[in-house]
């Protein structure tokens, strides 16, 4: 059996320990390797027990989700369980539509099957691979309504109560606390009698040449069923943006406009990207359901659009078995929304939306996450005493403990206390007053990073390059680029050098770990590069430079440049950054202290460069001289190592010709 990496919420991650060996006999949800990313450290569980075959990983590789780690070799017959599991998971989604069918047909069969009959539950589409139960909330012999909830089941990104199908008497328990299961596994089972005729009836109406069309007919009408309502209007909904929430910051269609497939309706900003929504159809808008400055998270809806051609599309069969029929199409519709609106019924109604999500993002088992809801705690701001940054049990109780004894706060001072450190602003009536001006929605979602730069013990390195032949050779070079339609700026030469001096002097393209014991290297370099656009500032990423030549650098620069100023860049454009160059061009100025961006722990500043005199040993000679300065976080990075860096830069720079060597 193989054991491979799950969805660990970001693109790639590095292997920062194995924490077993060949030969090492484990348990299901025994941890196997460490994790690491520029967010997270993250230990992934085996899903069986057995005994490890082979590791097929090692230290320092990166790895992605669907990546094999581990083979076992398991002693129970588990690989056996997952292939029966399969085809049984696929045969009742395959009689689902069956059981649809047309309800006038079955009716009369309803008298003949009026006695009882047992009905499998089984976990929904939960929006995970796998989750845990966490907590059973029914006994065999309790007698439940249709949707009524059964089992709470935990992942570590939400909490799920899965809600019955039926109604009827608990005949049997099939999972027990503690489990771990996913989409198709067998929950329970209920015994229906009476009311419930409707159910064994439909089963019985199952005709094989019936089958065939109900399938087809609930394939048709599944995709309406999502965003499409009667009369051809289909509701467009926010996509998957790469965050958990952005902004609406503009609108772009009215009421009665007409657009097409693929056209922007509005711009949505969070603090790593602006993006600009498409429709999924041509069509007449016909109600817009946000407004600007309003937060919104994949699946909300934007717009609803009166689609051509749409109405053909949503057959009437369809329609009338999902009124007659709606069990089975709950269970798939109501599972996403129990997320958000059932999971708060297990204790979590302490807790704002925006607290639960922020729990999401912490190291914390599916234990601690039930403890920190149940007592109203946001594990954001437990300290954590398990290894990798675990939270532990005993912190939230430590946590609540030094809550209940600690002397209370005066609220508003507290708030400001969060937002930045500083006091409030006093009263400036009694000196003319003040005119408010709003920054801009790229400067306002800015500021919690900037702000982050006050715990970085940060000193800036300065010196000049003198960069005459290099220029010359730009001048030279330029015109044939200019032809081919590519801007040929100094910049593209300074990347080209910091990049091939990144793979010398790792540390300076590296992070400090969480325990401030370690640096760690990474193995690609992918260089931020500071954009100035109207909205404020924006920092794309120039993806593996070393690896470029000069031309395919300006190439970029220029694509990535455009995609800024129009507000085209993805959340993916904006990440994994680990060094950054800022440059005020021509702008002006001698030098300026560029801050690093964290988790970075350097950044490059160029300012213009000026001619100057420059003392050759008989007299001085003008010289196109580049200022150079070179910021960076003393925890890491030593003085003279920064002086020894920008010292390399200024002789790379000076003769291009040396990276050839």
């Amino acid at each position: 059996m193989q054991v491979k990496t799950p969805d660990i919420g970001v693109d790639k991650a590095t292997v920062a320990e194995i924490l077993v060996k060949v030969g090492d006999t484990i348990s299901e949800n025994d941890s196997l390797i460490l994790l690491e990313s520029d967010k997270a450290s993250v230990e992934v569980p085996s899903t069986a027990s057995g005994v490890v075959k082979s590791i097929l990983v090692s230290l320092g590789d990166e790895v992605s989700e669907g990546t094999t780690l581990i083979e076992l070799e398991s002693g129970d017959n588990t690989d056996k369980t997952e292939s029966e599991s399969a085809p049984a998971q696929t045969e009742v989604k395959a009689e689902t539509p069956v059981e649809q069918v047309a309800p006038q047909e079955t009716k009369p069969a309803t008298s003949t099957s009026a006695a009882s009959s047992v009905v499998e539950v089984q976990v929904p589409d939960i929006g995970v691979e796998k989750a845990t139960v966490a907590e059973l909330l029914v006994s065999v012999g309790d007698e439940i309504a249709e949707n009524d909830s059964l089992v709470l089941l935990e992942s570590d990104k939400a909490s799920v109560e899965v809600p019955s199908t039926v109604s009827g008497t608990i005949e049997s328990i099939e999972v027990k606390a503690g489990d771990t299961i996913q989409e198709g596994v067998l929950l329970l089972k209920v015994k229906t009698a009476g009311a419930s005729n409707a159910a064994p009836a439909k089963q019985e109406a199952v005709v094989p040449t019936a089958a065939p069309v109900a399938t087809k007919a609930e394939t048709q009408a599944e995709t309406p069923a999502v965003q499409s309502a009667p009369a051809g209007a289909v509701d467009v909904l926010v996509p998957d943006l790469g965050v958990d929430k952005a902004a609406v910051a503009e609108i772009l269609v009215n009421v009665g406009d007409k657009i097409t497939k693929d056209e922007s309706i509005v711009v949505v900003e969070s603090d790593k990207a602006t993006v600009e929504v498409p429709s999924t159809v041509s069509g007449i808008v016909k109600a817009i359901h946000v407004k600007a400055g309003q937060d919104v998270k994949e699946g909300i809806l934007l717009v609803t659009v009166e689609a051509e051609g749409a109405v053909a599309s949503a057959p009437k069969a369809p329609v009338a078995k999902a009124e007659a029929a709606p069990a089975p199409a709950a269970q798939k519709a109501e599972a996403p929304a129990a997320k958000v609106e059932t999971a708060p019924q297990a204790g979590a109604d302490k807790l704002t939306k925006e607290q639960e999500a922020e729990n999401s993002k912490v190291y914390a088992g599916p234990a601690v996450r039930k403890l920190a809801r149940e007592l109203g705690v946001v594990l954001a701001q437990v300290k954590a005493s398990g290894e990798h940054g675990r939270l532990m049990k005993e912190d939230i109780y430590a946590y609540v403990k030094q809550r209940l004894t600690a002397p209370v706060a005066a609220p508003k001072a507290a708030a400001a206390a969060v937002a930045s450190g500083l006091p409030t602003l006093p009263d400036f009536s009694a000196f003319g007053g003040v005119e408010e001006k709003t920054l801009t929605r790229l400067q306002q979602v800015s500021i919690p990073q900037l702000s982050l730069n006050n715990f970085i013990p940060q000193v800036t390195q300065f010196d000049l390059a003198d960069i005459t032949e290099l220029e010359a050779w730009r001048n030279d070079l330029k015109g044939n680029f200019k032809k081919e339609g590519i801007s040929l700026t100094i910049m593209a030469f300074i990347i080209k050098a910091v990049a091939h001096l990144l793979k010398e002097e790792r540390e300076f393209a590296g992070h400090l770990s969480d325990d401030g014991k370690s640096v760690l290297l990474r193995k690609e370099i992918h260089m931020g590069i500071a954009v100035a656009t109207p909205d404020g500032l924006t920092v794309p990423v120039l993806r593996n430079p070393d690896q470029k030549t000069i031309k395919q650098i300006a190439v970029e620069l220029g694509v990535i440049g455009q995609k800024a100023r129009d507000k085209k860049l993805s959340p993916k454009d904006l990440q994994g950054a680990n060094f950054t160059i800022s440059s005020l061009g021509a702008i002006g100025g001698t030098a300026f202290t560029p801050l690093v961006n964290w988790p970075q722990v350097a950044i490059l500043g160029i300012s213009p460069a000026t001619m100057q005199p420059v003392w050759n040993g008989k007299d001085f000679d003008p010289r196109l001289m580049l200022p150079l300065s070179l910021s960076y976080d003393h925890r890491v990075i030593n003085g003279a190592d920064a002086a020894r860096f920008t010292n390399k830069l200024t002789k790379l720079l000076q003769d291009i010709r040396s990276l050839l060597i």
